[in-house]
């Protein structure tokens, strides 16, 4: 069932997290006010399922099961999979900001290609677990937070080390029937309003810490388990023209003692096969924020051009304009692009998915994530000063100052003033209130820091074979003796040369 936004709100009362926020515990998380910014941005990836110009993105049709299912839980088969899950994203994310159910998707796609691998090395039956669990999971049209990163404690120590076990999430015990789980994971989208998590590792481990080697889902309000967010966006307040609407609530999730039964347990304490799942997710994840961001971006882009028209100016006639714009439009377009080659040259897992090609993925992410402070400060340039000048709204219904505000405070005389001012306010919104500013810092550090996207493209790129084509143009140059190959004047590629023989290291050394 393809549940509507609207569906998913009245399922979330189905279920009783344990939830605080600001201090407060919360009775309802489907009716808290601080939380319905969020509600509502995973709630468009429902309502876009259900439309017509936008059904083809956000609906596929999943081959294990046969069924029309979601498309952010919908396994990736082909490279056409992967650029419909950017564009779905890219979609989405243009309307809330940040939809975060993505991150459900991208989980799923890491655990099924580990779960088939874990069991092809160690004869496990973790697949045929996962694979249940996957199509209950789509016939109920879930949405699943991602329970990935640690706590931590002291970075310098590995998971045994730490003076405290519970900063990591580790096997507690070991059941006939399942295993208990322990420990805190520290950064968790949209905690309080998933119906559950994935619990997954956030780095490899040694043997010696093998515990932490775990994959499993867990209810949102299983016994034992406690969620400590912060509130979405920024809702009841006047001034938040895009984040009273759409925001994005993290939390701290503690697990304390909590029991997983095993068909719900899909790693438990294969290290190599957590670490392989840890950067598979890594991937697909970095995948998928390039579409996020470049929604983000687009949102940028046309309040920008708006305030450009307001403030009265021409692009064609201000150049200076023209190209801080044009910067911010290459932003965008640019770490997108990296998304669509990564959706190109993706390839084929043993399980029968795809993953996105691991270079373009990293550093698509990579440059949104060291751009995003470009992105804002272009956007401030192209706005003029009003976001730093323009009073609060209340001022906008006080009667002693409305008129005077309204007079002086206009652009264009086609263009009210209190657009100009709205325009304004959207884009302080967007980039230098508390939610602008969080959508920076999620930039930087979702999905991995800067250093582990760096890690991965320098692990994953073809340095040898750059190095080796590099040696052979050398050696094409050189005879056994010393001598210089002789090249016929006149002749290059562009008019059919044909270049001498290639002599192989060996030969040369010879």
């Amino acid at each position: 069932m393809l549940m509507t936004a609207q569906d998913y709100r009245e399922s979330l009362r189905a279920y009783s997290p344990r939830v605080f926020i600001d201090g407060d515990r919360v009775d309802s998380v489907a009716d808290e006010p601080r939380l319905e910014p969020g509600i509502n941005g995973v709630g468009v990836t429902y309502d876009f399922a259900h439309r017509p110009e936008s059904e083809r993105l956000l609906t596929a049709t999943q081959s294990t099961s046969g069924k029309t299912v979601n498309r952010m839980l919908h396994i990736n088969e082909s490279s056409d999979d992967l650029l419909q899950k950017l564009e779905a994203v890219r979609l989405v994310c243009k309307v809330s900001g940040c939809a975060q159910r993505y991150l459900s998707h991208d989980a799923l796609n890491g655990i099924y290609q580990a779960t088939h691998r874990t069991d092809a090395t160690h004869g496990t039956d973790y697949s045929q677990r996962f694979m249940n669990y996957l199509h209950d999971v789509q016939d109920r049209d879930l949405t699943l937070g991602v329970a990935m990163t640690d706590a931590k404690g002291d970075r310098s120590k590995r998971p045994g080390q730490q003076a405290n076990p519970d900063v990591y999430v580790h096997i507690k015990e070991r059941r006939p029937d399942g295993i208990v789980i322990r420990g805190t994971k520290a950064i968790v989208t949209g905690a309080p309003y998933m119906h559950e998590f994935l619990v997954m590792p956030c780095r490899t481990h040694t043997a010696e810490d093998a515990d932490y080697a775990v994959c499993c889902a867990v209810p949102v309000d299983a016994e034992g388990v406690t969620i400590v967010a912060k509130p979405a966006g920024r809702p009841g307040e006047a001034a938040a023209k895009f984040s009273a609407r759409y925001g994005q609530s993290t939390g701290v999730v503690i697990f304390d003692d909590v029991f997983v039964p095993h068909d719900r347990v899909f790693l438990a304490g294969e290290t190599t096969e957590g670490g392989f799942l840890t950067t598979s997710y890594a991937t697909h994840h970095r995948h998928s924020c390039i579409g996020a961001r470049a929604g983000f971006g687009d949102l940028l882009i046309g309040a920008g051009a708006m305030m450009v028209d307001a403030n009265g100016l021409d692009v064609d006639r201000h150049a200076h304009i023209r190209d801080a714009m044009v910067d911010l439009i290459t932003i965008t377009e640019s770490f997108y692009a990296c998304g669509v080659a990564a959706s190109v040259y993706c390839e084929s897992d043993p399980a029968g998915s795809v993953m996105p090609d691991a270079v373009f993925s990293n550093i698509g992410k990579l440059l949104l994530a060291t751009k995003i402070y470009d992105m804002h400060r272009v956007a401030h340039y192209v706005s003029g000063g009003l976001i730093v000048a323009l009073p609060g709204p209340d001022e906008d219904h006080n009667p002693e100052t409305r008129a005077d505000l309204t007079a002086v405070l206009g652009g264009r005389p086609d263009i009210p003033a209190e657009r100009r001012m709205e325009i304004s306010r959207m884009i302080e919104d967007l980039t230098v209130s508390n939610q602008g500013n969080w959508y920076s810092v999620i930039s930087l550090h979702g999905g991995g820091s800067p250093e582990a996207m760096k890690r991965e493209i320098w692990r994953n790129y073809p340095v040898a074979e750059r190095q080796e084509l590099v040696s052979d143009l050398m050696d094409r140059g050189v005879l056994a003796e010393g001598r210089k190959v002789s090249r016929q004047p006149g002749r290059c590629c562009a008019t059919g040369c044909q270049p001498p023989e290639k002599i192989s290291n060996t030969e040369a050394a010879e």
